[in-house]
């Protein structure tokens, strides 16, 4: 069958492939292209059986309705115009480019030479003429028809947060009580299994590592490694193909439903900052061969060059109109159409980078806090880049939330027993009101986490000193080696009980710091069961068992702990919108009070003494007075404040929860984490 252009009914408004009940509307935008082809494959997505010229430009906006072009149809396109690098300009049109909002894709990327827009191995000013559709995967036209069963957006104040950071892979391929067939995708993300642990926990919602469509790096398939965490972009609207049985986004739409349904939110961890493509010596897929001088920011000395404020080669021109659109589009589509309740935003500060730098009013955050669709679901900045003025903790706008690396920092030293920490605790338990308490932001703006996918596992914290990246293959130059951890005699994991308690201990205390600060907590999956990665703090390569869960190995009794300090967390309502405050300051909301062990008001002196390891404040509200007590040193007596109270949280028994009154004098055990509550 020959398929032919309908002029009339050609739309601009709608970009993608647009489907309707006779047909396809395609369009794509290329400001500087010449013209514009549009390929059609069999269903295999191997054998090209037609290609089309676009046969309408305005606005840049090349736009054609196709009749009788149904969901399933696989498509790519051809863009020609000047190859011209100095320029910035890398039109080639013997590459097959991926259609930027393809909402499936069929087929994976085979790396192959044809898939660069120069000669290899000459100079990216070369010129390439092999026709690179035979290793490229392909769009797909989607039916984005779904009974959604009258789901409902669950839209959790963020005072009853708790979010789990999970990879849908990592998370399920090992686990038992996942049906083999679903482990590692979205099925076995919404399996029964999953759910009753989340539930057992208390998590409110999954913060699910990349989901887009990305590739795994040549450099890393040449070494038996793969792009496990996904952070290489390359389709904004199109689910990762590796996460589907079938292919087809209507499973993951199925996952969200159903985790939906048991009360559980699905965020997700979007990377606008960069593409896959890298940078001039990458390869021509998407972008680069579409609009490369559009799509992307380029050095102002030199346009033949990328200019990278993300690390990874170049970075994505959200200041472009079209550009921005393309990004709220996607934005848009995974809340209206797959139904995601928020976004955790990878690099953030290079999404508000302007031409003077970062800027916290610019466009991309006014854009989306005017939004009337994107400014109501949940939205967390990574605080950085990799540019100049890219830490940015504490300078992002309201709605934003935001990481807080310095409590994961600050947590961890503390309970290692740093000096001079007892100040800078103190913060963290407050919810670090010198970075967040401005703008009429709420004390709910700080996530506070122990731990995240980049970096060593919470467990990994208490038994290696030194990070372990032999794996990754490049001789364990790759990571970081500010990890603020501590092996605790033994380097790696041992069979010596007194290590391995004394590993324990120092874990549920660090999660008693964490659920009984101020803020939103956020749980990296795997530490709840004591998960270790042997020592790799960069785990970005391992698709493999350094990575994934070991199910079978969990600590029972680190499950408890979190499962117990959530649920006295939410009881007492730790979590509050307002910011705590001096008791003899004339405002609303919870006081906060500052105590020293003998029993007195905590005064200058004693928060300057860098030998102290303890923390003890209480938060009074009109329902409630908890008393909090961090102590990182060794068994010791603390003198509680008048009157009666009741002993709720001790970390350093099992189970964590407890209920014992008591007053006056009582005694503290090494490395524990505490909660008394006014009786």
């Amino acid at each position: 069958m020959t398929f032919a252009f309908d002029r009339e009914a050609s739309r601009s408004d709608v970009l993608g492939a647009e489907v309707d009940a006779d047909g396809t509307n395609f369009a794509i935008f290329s400001d500087n292209a010449t013209r514009v082809e549009l390929c059609l494959f069999d269903k295999t997505g191997e054998t090209e059986i037609q290609r089309l010229d676009m046969p309408i430009m305005e606005g840049g906006i090349w736009h054609g309705y196709l009749p009788g072009i149904r969901p399933g149809q696989p498509y790519g396109y051809r863009v020609h115009g000047p190859y011209e690098p100095e320029n910035g300009h890398r039109f080639n049109p013997n590459k097959l480019l991926l259609d930027p909002y393809a909402r499936e894709i069929v087929g994976h990327t085979k790396w192959d030479e044809s898939l660069f827009g120069y000669a290899l191995p000459g100079d990216d000013l070369t010129f390439d003429e092999r026709d690179s559709a035979p290793f490229m995967p392909k769009a797909v036209v989607t039916d984005p028809d779904f009974d959604w069963e009258a789901e409902r957006a669950l839209h959790y104040r963020w005072s009853d947060t708790l979010i789990v950071e999970a990879h849908v892979k990592g998370l399920t391929q090992l686990h038992p009580g996942v049906p083999e067939a679903d482990r590692g995708t979205f099925a076995g993300l919404a399996s029964d299994a999953v759910i009753e642990h989340l539930h057992r926990i208390g998590a409110t919602a999954i913060e699910l590592l990349p989901i887009h469509g990305f590739l795994h790096d040549q450099h890393l398939q040449e070494k038996g490694l793969n792009n496990y965490w996904g952070y290489n972009s390359i389709a904004f609207f199109a689910p990762h193909r590796g996460y589907l049985k079938t292919g087809n986004p209507r499973e993951m739409k199925a996952a969200i439903r159903k985790l939906h349904k048991a009360g559980i939110e699905v965020i997700l961890d979007v990377v606008y900052n960069h593409t896959a493509e890298g940078n001039e010596r990458g390869p021509t897929l998407s972008f680069k061969g579409i609009d490369n001088a559009s799509y992307y920011l380029l050095s102002p000395e030199n346009p033949r060059h990328a200019f990278d404020t993300t690390g990874t080669g170049n970075t994505l021109n959200v200041a472009h109109p079209m550009v921005l659109r393309m990004v709220l589009d996607s934005l848009r589509y995974w809340v209206q159409v797959m139904h995601v309740d928020g976004f955790r935003f990878d690099l953030a500060s290079t999404l508000g980078r302007e031409p003077q730098g970062f800027e916290r009013e610019g466009a991309f955050f006014a854009a989306i806090r005017q939004d009337p669709i994107l400014s109501k679901v949940k939205l967390i900045a990574e605080p950085w880049d990799v540019g100049e003025g890219g830490y940015q903790v504490g300078g992002f706008p309201w709605p934003f939330r935001e990481w807080n690396d310095k409590a994961r920092d600050d947590l961890r030293a503390f309970w290692r027993r740093d000096e001079g920490m007892v100040p800078s605790v103190g913060e963290r338990l407050t919810g670090s009101p010198v970075q967040f308490n401005h703008s009429h932001r709420p004390a709910t703006s700080s996530i506070n986490f122990l731990a995240a996918h980049d970096g060593f596992t919470l467990w990994d914290t208490v038994s290696f000193n030194d990070k372990h990246n032999e794996a990754n293959g490049e001789d364990n130059r790759d990571g970081h080696s500010h990890n603020l951890s501590d092996n605790m005699g033994v380097e790696g994991a041992t069979d010596d009980e007194g290590v391995n308690a004394s590993r324990e201990r120092r874990v549920k205390a660090m999660l008693g710091s964490l659920f009984l600060s101020q803020g939103v907590p956020m749980l990296l999956a795997g530490d709840e069961i004591g998960q270790s990665q042997n020592g790799n703090n960069n785990a970005y390569c391992q698709d493999n068992e350094i990575a994934w869960l070991h199910w079978d190995k969990a600590r029972d009794n680190l499950t408890q702990a979190v499962a117990d300090l959530v649920a006295f967390r939410k009881e007492v309502e730790l979590a509050r919108i307002r910011w705590a405050t001096d008791p003899t300051d004339d405002l609303d909301g919870p006081k906060v009070m500052w105590h020293h062990a003998e029993g007195r008001l905590m005064t200058e002196e004693d928060w300057a003494d860098t030998s102290s390891e303890l923390v003890a404040m209480t938060l009074a509200t009109d329902k409630t007075e908890v008393l909090i007590i961090l102590n990182a040193g060794d068994d010791g007596d603390f003198v509680l404040p008048e009157g009666n109270w009741i002993k709720r949280i001790d970390t350093a028994l099992d189970p964590v929860a407890c209920s014992e009154a008591v007053s006056g004098k009582v005694p503290l055990n090494w490395q524990s984490a505490c909660a008394f509550i006014r009786a």
